[in-house]
């Protein structure tokens, strides 16, 4: 080894040791990446295509910390091909320039394809996107992009339509529990040497408030670690106490299964009920600072914009609906402003809990008197023998008449004149009720006497 090389691996050496526990924890094969089962599990595309050393040009986009500069350093030690990194940030064209131009060289010479992994693409302006197009058609680079951006609103459509894409997903929390704990104990490359412990409830608030971001978690494990001085046992304590001042986040009291979940969500969905928007949004908040599944709190959204606000103001289940599917796609942090919409929304709108009574009184009813026989004329007229049976004889087709309503009898003849839905006075079901009246007294009906 001559004396640059010598210095050269030294600096490496220095500079590995030395560098942030999230980076010396990065995977160093694809079979150590956590999480991506659904791109990189052994059966799949992507993972048959790095370990055949057979890859195209590849665009990753996912949230910060899940893993997209990670899976293109595993690729570069991977692959036969050179390996080259530029940052969008900071490249110009004049580096793109001297990029294509050594693998120019490299595949000329060598035979040996340039792999180019350029961090945050989506920064790149068309220009400098369009200048990458001929080096990756004719394949003198491989391009690798990353990008927290959906590529297919960033990333030229040229460049899109020659790359595969895949979409990196939040690391799951059980995955990120995993690698705080191997991170405090592996003295190779995490923080073993400093015989350090981790309280079980600081693992999981750690992997809670990272939000499916591994490097988050690490950064704080790392600063909980340096900054901690020894207990008289001469071990370093991480406490949950401690994981919350290093992750900068107050620790919530919320278990997600223990009795103040249940309290924090009554309150909840009372403070919609109420009217009080400012409590809702405040329990919200709540319940999304401790980590809360925002897809549970989307559905007791809908329970009470149906049970509590009903036909009172009937927008309010369309929002919260809509609400639930656009938090799917979105996910955290900007889900957090769908909800508030909604539950603001919801909080807000007039109230009726006149469906929630109304299908409780039918049930009630059914519960005890049974299978009451269905009016003749309200049976199928369509089945063979139906006819002769006297099924759909006489009954009374609603439009042929004014309003396009017409007494008749709906209900088995032996609960004539019970009613279930009562609308009361508020929002919408006013005009319920006087609708109803309306086309009652049309055709000579006593409308309902219903009570506010």
């Amino acid at each position: 080894m001559d004396q640059l090389n010598l210095f050269d691996f030294m600096s490496n050496n220095t500079r590995e040791k030395e560098s942030p526990l999230a980076a010396r924890m990065r995977p160093r094969t694809i079979d150590e990446v956590v999480g991506q089962e659904h791109i990189l599990a052994k059966d799949k595309l992507l993972y048959r295509a790095i370990k055949a050393d057979k890859l195209s040009s590849l665009i990753f986009y996912g949230p910060p910390g899940t893993g997209k500069t990670t899976l293109a350093k595993v690729i570069a030690g991977t692959t036969s091909a050179e390996f080259t990194q530029l940052n969008a940030t900071i490249a110009g064209k004049k580096d793109m320039e001297e990029v294509t131009a050594r693998a120019k060289e490299t595949f000329g010479m060598y035979g040996k394809r340039t792999i180019l992994f350029i961090d945050e693409i989506h920064r790149f302006n068309k220009g400098q996107q369009d200048y990458l197009l001929p080096f990756v058609e004719d394949g003198t680079v491989i391009l690798i992009g990353a990008t927290t951006e959906n590529p297919y609103f960033e990333v030229n459509g040229a460049l899109i339509s020659r790359s595969l894409i895949f979409e990196l997903k939040p690391i799951p929390k059980d995955k990120i529990e995993d690698l705080i704990k191997r991170a405090v104990t592996d003295s190779d490359r995490g923080m073993g040497s400093y015989n350090a412990v981790i309280d079980d409830d600081a693992v999981s608030f750690l992997a809670d408030i990272a939000g499916g971001d591994a490097r988050h978690a690490l950064n704080a494990v790392e600063l909980g670690v340096m900054s901690t001085p020894r207990s008289e046992d001469g071990k370093i304590h991480i406490t949950i106490d401690v994981a919350a001042e290093c992750i900068q986040k107050r620790v919530v009291k919320y278990d997600k299964n223990g009795d103040n979940h249940y309290d924090t969500i009554s309150a909840f969905i009372k403070s919609m009920r109420g009217s009080d928007p400012d409590a809702a949004l405040y329990y919200l908040a709540r319940m999304l600072y401790a980590g809360e599944d925002i897809k549970f709190i989307a559905r007791r959204i809908m329970i009470c914009a149906s049970e509590d606000v009903g036909n009172a103001d009937p927008m309010a289940l369309v929002v919260a609906t809509n609400a639930s599917l656009a938090i799917e796609r979105i996910g955290m942090p900007e889900a957090q402003i769908i909800l508030a919409q909604a539950v603001s929304y919801v909080a807000t709108a007039p109230k009726s809990n006149a469906a929630y009574g109304a299908i409780e009184a039918a049930m009630a009813e059914v519960s005890t008197t049974g299978n009451l026989p269905i009016p003749t004329h309200l049976q199928d007229a369509h089945y063979k023998g139906a006819e002769k049976l006297g099924h759909g004889t006489g009954y009374l087709y609603s439009h042929n008449y004014p309003n396009h309503y017409t007494k008749q009898q709906y209900l088995p003849y032996e609960l004539n004149g019970k009613e279930f839905y009562r609308p009361d006075g508020n929002g919408y079901e006013v005009k319920i009720r006087e609708h109803m009246a309306k086309i009652r007294k049309s055709a000579g009906q006593e409308p309902a006497q219903w009570e506010d």
